[in-house]
């Protein structure tokens, strides 16, 4: 199952035709090393995802039960959208982002770590939902490397944004324009996998693409500005960074390899964040 392939043909992983295994760069897109040193064939296996979605839903579901078990007793049990939600300090050890982390504690590599943590159970179900519509159809368009790295620039920006909001904007009268003192949740990539979408549908001339991811994005950041507790400045800031990001990567040009290096980098310094968050966070909490 695992085994390397070391002779015949194997389909680029960037433009899909068939390479010699062994070949330099592929005669169709130019990507260098298209059979990946023979292991294309057991990447496809994992989709054309390279198994992206399974790992962020994998992933954010571990943490949140994670979260759920270091709360104990302070777990909230309140309405609907706050059914099974860990308590703050919980959130805090493992990489919540916010005004109150990053600029209250120095806790600036949370904009990294906030996007795989959630805050109660619709919270994660209804984020994974949208990652499994989402992130297979950008990766179709992107590649998988670059969707990864769209995911966590879009994170990264949202969580930059609402955090700033959080301190700057903190005198608005209406709390939905405040930004947030804590934050978490994959929304804010969420919305940076719409803004890619956009972008393409745009670059490519495909209205429909533009228009759907056009219509989500409406619907969503409508329901934030209706729903108490939705970090509208995530969701700006996620859409902003995921379009520019889009725009810079051009999805009309075929994937490369040092897009799928930086994309490893991007999921390693992810991990990281949430690791330096709990070992320095413990000391904090005490």
């Amino acid at each position: 199952m695992f085994k390397r392939q070391t002779e015949g043909a194997v389909v680029c992983s960037s433009c899909g035709t068939l390479v010699g295994v062994r070949d330099a760069t592929c005669l169709n897109c130019g990507r260098r090393n298209p059979g990946l040193w023979g292991y294309a064939p057991l990447l496809r296996r994992l989709g054309q995802d390279l198994g992206f979605v399974s790992l962020i839903t994998t992933a954010c579901g571990v943490l949140y039960v994670l979260t759920l078990l270091m709360s104990g007793q302070r777990i909230r049990m309140g309405g609907l959208f706050s059914m099974l939600s860990p308590d703050m300090a919980s959130l805090f050890l493992f990489g919540a982002s916010g005004a109150v982390p990053v600029f209250g504690y120095g806790r600036w590599w949370t904009v990294l770590s906030a996007g795989w943590l959630h805050g109660g159970l619709l919270h994660v179900v209804f984020n994974m939902m949208w990652v499994r519509q989402l992130a297979p159809a950008t990766a179709d368009i992107y590649g998988p490397g670059r969707t990864v790295i769209l995911y966590t620039v879009a994170g990264v920006c949202g969580f930059i944004a609402s955090s700033a909001a959080g301190v700057v904007l903190v005198w608005m009268p209406l709390p939905m324009l405040r930004g947030a003192q804590f934050t978490v949740g994959a929304s804010a990539a969420i919305f940076g996998l719409l803004g890619a979408l956009v972008y393409y549908g745009r670059r490519s001339g495909m209205s429909a693409v533009r228009s759907q991811a056009v219509g989500y994005a409406i619907m969503l950041g409508l329901f934030g500005l209706v729903m108490p507790g939705i970090d509208n400045f995530a969701h700006a800031g996620g859409f902003v960074g995921g379009y520019l990001a889009g725009r810079i990567m051009d999805p009309l040009r075929p994937e490369r390899l040092d897009h799928l290096l930086i994309a490893l980098a991007c999921l390693a310094a992810s991990a990281l964040a949430i690791v330096a968050s709990i070992a320095l966070g413990l000391p904090q909490l005490r």
